[in-house]
C-alpha cells in the first residue's frame, strides 16, 4: 500500500505560511532600517549640535583672552614653510617665524598628535595660558586651528631656554644671574598655584620648559600637561604627567596630586641651577652621581662651598640649597608652599636644615 502524498489544502496552507514568515520578516527588517536609520540622524544631529555648542565655546573663550586667530597659510608663510627648529616636544614642533604686518619675531608649535593627546594639549594650553598674565609665564598670542591643523603662536624668546643655559660646559650663568633666575620661576609658579582665578598644576616644571627672554628673565612655557583645581578643589586624581627626574612621588603612588607636585619639581631644578648640572650626572664622582644626596651631605658636614668652584656669597648658597632639600620632601605636606619658597628665596624667612630627600629612601 503507498504513501499518500500531501494533500491540496496542506501545500496552500505552507505556501501561506511561508507568505506570512516572509511578510513578518519583511516588516521587521523595515522596522529595524527605520529606527537605524532615525538613530543616525539623531546622532549626527546631536553630534553637529555638540560641535556648534563647542565652537561657540571656543569662540567665546578666544574672545575672552583676545588671541588672534591665524590661518595655516599665514603661519606658514610666517616661518617660510617651517623651516628653522627652535626645538621638538612630545607633541609637536616649535619653529621661529615673523609675522608680515609688523616684522615681529614669534615661536609657532605645531601640534602634529592632532588626533588624541595633541588635541588635548591644544585645547588645554589655550585655555590656561590665554588667560594668565605675568612677566614669569611665556605669552600666547594667537592659535590656528584649521581643519587638521593645530598651531599655537607665542613670544619669541632670544636666549633659548634654561636648560641651554646652566647644562652647556663652556659658559654657565654668574651666581647673581642664577639667584635671578630661581626667583623669577619661583615667583610664575606661585602666580599659576595662588594668584589665578583658578589654581593651575603645571606637571611638568624642569628647565627645558624655561625660556629666556633678551633681558634673561626666565618664563615659564609649556602648559600642555597642566591641570586645572576648580575653586573648592585642592586635589586632583591624573595619570602620570611630566618628565622623570623631575616626578614627585606621589606621581608614582597613584596618590592624589597637589600644587605641591610642581614644588618638588621646582626643587630639583633649583638645585640644578645652583650647581649648573643634572640631577644624575653618571660621570661624576661616585658619591656626586645623585646631586640630591651629594648636596644633601654638603649641606650636613658643612661643605656647601664644594657644590659651586665660583666665588660666591655663601648665606645665599646655603639659603637656596635648603629652600632646594625643603621643595624635595617625601611627603608633600612636609614641602613648603611657593609662597612660602618666594619668602624664602628673599630672605624673609629663617630656614632650617631639612630632612634627607627622598632619594635616600
Amino acid at each position: 500500500m503507498g504513501t499518500k502524498g500531501p494533500t491540496g489544502s496542506t501545500l496552500i496552507k505552507k505556501e501561506l505560511s511561508i507568505k506570512i514568515l516572509c511578510a513578518i520578516v519583511a516588516v521587521v527588517t523595515g522596522l529595524v532600517t527605520v529606527i537605524v536609520a532615525l538613530g543616525f540622524l539623531l546622532y549626527r544631529r546631536q553630534a553637529r549640535r555638540n560641535t556648534r555648542i563647542s565652537r561657540k565655546r571656543e569662540l567665546e573663550l578666544v574672545d575672552e583672552i583676545a588671541l588672534r586667530c591665524f590661518t595655516f597659510k599665514e603661519l606658514r608663510d610666517a616661518t617660510d614653510d617651517f623651516k628653522q627648529v627652535l626645538g621638538k616636544g612630545a607633541f609637536g614642533t616649535v619653529f621661529k617665524g615673523v609675522l608680515p604686518n609688523n616684522d615681529r619675531a614669534v615661536a609657532i608649535k605645531r601640534l602634529e598628535k592632532v588626533i588624541d593627546e595633541g588635541e588635548r594639549e591644544f585645547r588645554t594650553e589655550m585655555r590656561v595660558i590665554g588667560r594668565t598674565h605675568h612677566r614669569n609665564l611665556i605669552r600666547l598670542l594667537g592659535f590656528c586651528d584649521e581643519g587638521p591643523h593645530r598651531l599655537l603662536v607665542y613670544e619669541f624668546m632670544s636666549n633659548g631656554s634654561l636648560a641651554d643655559l646652566i647644562f652647556q660646559a663652556d659658559r654657565h650663568p654668574c651666581w647673581s644671574e642664577r639667584t635671578k633666575i630661581t626667583l623669577d620661576i619661583a615667583r610664575g609658579i606661585h602666580y599659576l598655584h595662588d594668584e589665578c582665578e583658578a589654581s593651575i598644576i603645571h606637571c611638568d616644571i624642569k628647565p627645558q620648559n624655561i625660556l629666556m627672554d633678551n633681558n634673561w628673565t626666565a618664563k615659564i612655557s609649556d602648559f600642555g600637561l597642566a591641570k586645572l583645581l576648580m575653586p573648592s578643589q585642592t586635589r586632583t586624581f591624573t595619570g602620570i604627567r611630566g618628565t622623570r627626574g623631575y616626578l614627585a612621588p606621589e606621581w608614582q603612588k597613584n596618590a592624589p596630586i597637589t600644587v605641591k607636585a610642581d614644588v618638588y619639581s621646582f626643587g630639583i631644578m633649583l638645585l640644578e641651577i645652583v650647581c649648573c648640572r643634572k640631577n644624575m650626572e653618571l660621570e661624576a664622582e661616585v658619591d656626586e652621581i645623585m646631586l640630591l644626596d651629594w648636596v644633601y651631605d654638603c649641606v650636613v658636614t658643612g661643605a656647601v662651598e664644594k657644590l659651586v668652584p665660583d666665588e660666591v656669597d655663601m648665606t645665599e648658597l646655603n639659603r637656596l640649597v635648603k629652600v632646594g632639600l625643603w621643595c624635595i620632601q617625601s611627603e608633600p605636606a612636609s614641602r613648603p608652599t611657593m609662597k612660602n619658597v618666594v619668602m624664602m628665596l628673599e630672605g624673609s624667612i629663617d630656614i632650617s636644615i631639612p630632612p634627607p630627600p627622598s632619594s635616600r629612601f
